[in-house]
């Protein structure tokens, strides 16, 4: 018999290997690889699942021109990063896009009932189907993962012998092999029935299997699995209860985004040749050291002149947190917010607007005495702004809001020098409140009271996630932010009738603080749609102090009441009092705090007591 031709090895330019060419799954949008399937989190395409991978190879996956840099100096100094990418497009004309890898590895086929691994079931290539019956291989509904972000493959094995003799450490051990099916009686767990072959074992359900202590009671701890980084990367030390969850539930991945608003002097994109030597920059004092510096690594021909090097080194030490020699990232983030307040109360209405500038905010032209009744004051239009928001890390199990640096799970193994990121560009309206009016408010006994309910609910509930006691995050429940946050829900809902945008569209930004009480309500879209000024039209003082009264006319009342009004808790651990989703609730796209820490009483007040409103008395002109 003749034996085939050798393969001739394909090559790719110049006679180097070829680039692969990996099977495409599926399609996401570049914010969704933020906010919704960022690197870890799992996704499903089809009857498969995958999860993304990290970053450490996405210096050479993505394509620049598919990928391209985003610049945010404050940001990214904030993140300690030199600069930002948005992530690749993924179209049928686009190179490359986000890798993933198949997890979990487990899979069971609905015809044979066998329970494995993927690769036994020994698939066609680029197909997830059981190489015996030829049907659609079903990914685990179940997965495990501990506080710390890993995520492993729910430990079938052991649960199924957790009654023999051989103990769940050798369970592995019996030589046969797992079955799964479905009883269909009920849709609960008590359905789902595991055996083994090996006889040794009873068929077992999967009841049970979501106690706190299921895995716990079995002698199973974390040991540091994660798959998003491949095979190749070693376990970490772990050692944490494991719990188990269903594939698709959001503890699985949460997000930890941070953003900032485009401000001057950054605004304008001149600074971003520069991105990659601020550190270097900020090391020297004199000018004369800056320009030689300049002069050494441009060859003699500096980007930007050296006198707004200066002015933006200057204005760079300003956001340096007051009195901390060593700070804490929570320092560094809310010193860049104390910035943003600081521009957006004084605008840049004295300045001429070039082309590039990314941020535009002046003062309305009408009388603004007409919203003093309602104890609001120095409004803005921002015509124009710029945010970026990056994902800085994500969690599993703990909310991302709640959560310290040490719980969060960085995107690579090893330290990158950039994070992904994503734009948002589009319009708004800043407010504030009287700071008079609004210290006598917040200084009530009935106000303080209300708040302290909340304040203690969120605290326990903060306690209850922590592994650590001592690295609490403090609630930031205070009077202001509860009133500034629900202000801010209830002129979203009036501005999406008004504005011509859907409540999702709008997003919030609270600045709430000793020294801040503000809010500004912007668009929150990544495309044209975002600055079409129907936005920026409501904040002329006339219309805004309409809507004001409309607001909070329109806060009297929830179709929920009087349950809604008297209620002495809701929501998740009782943080929220009178808020629901009928009356002052947005989608999570749109709230800052994932709708927590509400209560529209402190707008209108309680029929018992409406003076705890801050707006009481106000609603009719």
């Amino acid at each position: 018999m003749t034996p085939p031709p050798a393969r001739r090895r394909r090559t790719g330019a110049n006679g180097a290997a070829p680039a692969h060419n990996f099977p495409r799954r599926g399609a996401v949008r570049r914010a969704q690889a933020i906010t919704t399937y960022g690197v870890g989190s799992l996704i499903a395409v089809d009857h498969e699942s995958f999860i993304v991978s990290g970053l450490d190879e996405a210096e050479q996956s993505w394509n620049r021109d598919e990928s391209p840099w985003i610049y945010e100096r404050r940001l990214a100094r904030v993140l300690e990063v030199d600069y930002f990418r948005l992530p690749p497009a993924s179209d049928d004309t686009s190179r490359d896009g986000l890798r993933v890898r198949r997890f979990p590895l487990m899979h069971s086929c609905p015809e044979c009932n066998d329970l494995q691994r993927h690769r036994d079931f020994n698939p066609p290539a680029g197909r997830s189907v059981c190489g015996t019956c030829g049907n659609d291989l079903v990914p685990s509904r179940f997965v495990v993962a501990c506080e710390a972000g890993h995520l492993g493959e729910f430990p079938y094995w052991q649960w199924v012998h957790r009654s023999t003799d051989r103990g769940a450490t050798t369970a592995g051990q019996c030589g046969g092999r797992l079955k799964m099916r479905t009883t269909g009686r009920t849709s609960s767990l008590r359905s789902i029935l595991v055996s083994c072959t090996c006889g040794q074992a009873p068929e077992v359900s999967m009841e049970g299997s979501f106690r706190r202590s299921a895995l716990k009671d079995l002698g199973l701890k974390c040991r540091g699995p994660r798959p998003w980084l491949g095979a190749s990367a070693p376990a970490q030390e772990c050692g944490l209860p494991l719990r188990t969850l269903q594939r698709g539930s959001s503890a699985v991945w949460q997000p930890v985004l941070k953003s900032a608003l485009s401000i001057p002097p950054w605004s304008d994109g001149r600074a971003d040749p520069l991105a990659e030597h601020w550190d270097a920059l900020r090391e020297y004092d004199e000018r004369e050291h800056v320009e030689i510096y300049l002069r050494g690594v441009f060859k003699g021909k500096s980007p930007v002149p050296l006198d707004e090097v200066m002015a933006l080194l200057a204005a760079e030490r300003e956001e340096d947190p007051d009195g901390e020699s060593t700070p804490t990232f929570d320092h560094r983030y809310r010193a860049l917010r104390n910035k943003e307040y600081e521009r957006l109360r004084s605008g840049n209405d004295e300045s001429e607007h070039t082309r590039d500038e990314q941020f535009v905010c002046e003062t309305p032209l009408g009388d603004q005495s007409m919203l003093d009744p309602l104890g609001v004051t120095g409004p803005m239009l921002v015509k124009k702004l710029r945010e970026v928001r990056a994902l800085k890390a994500f969690t599993r199990l703990v909310d991302a809001e709640s959560t310290t640096v040490a719980k969060e799970m960085p995107l690579s193994e090893r330290p990158l020098r950039w994070l992904p990121a994503m734009e948002v560009r589009g319009e708004g309206v800043f407010l504030r409140l009287d700071e008079n009016r609004l210290g006598a408010w917040e200084k009530t006994m009935a106000v303080a009271a209300r708040v302290e309910r909340m304040h203690t609910a969120h605290q326990r509930v903060l306690e209850q996630r922590a592994n650590d006691p001592s690295r609490v995050v403090p609630s930031p429940a205070t009077p202001r932010m509860v009133l500034l946050h629900t202000l801010a829900h209830v002129l979203i809902n009036e501005w999406s009738l008004e504005a011509g945008y859907p409540a999702a569209a709008l997003r919030e930004r609270l600045y709430a603080a000793d020294d801040m009480a503000g809010v500004l309500v912007y668009t929150a879209t990544s495309d044209s749609a975002g600055s079409l000024g129907g936005l920026v039209a409501q904040g002329e003082p006339d219309v805004l102090a309409r809507t004001v009264r409309s607001a909070v006319r329109r806060a009297e009342w929830c179709s929920s009441d009087p349950l809604c009004m008297e209620t002495e808790a809701s929501g998740a651990g009782g943080i929220n009092l009178a808020a629901c989703h009928a009356c002052v609730m947005l989608p999570e796209t749109s709230c800052e705090h994932n709708n927590v820490l509400l209560d529209r009483a402190l707008l209108v007040g309680t029929p018992d007591d409406p003076e705890v409103g801050f707006f009481a008395g106000i609603q009719n002109p």
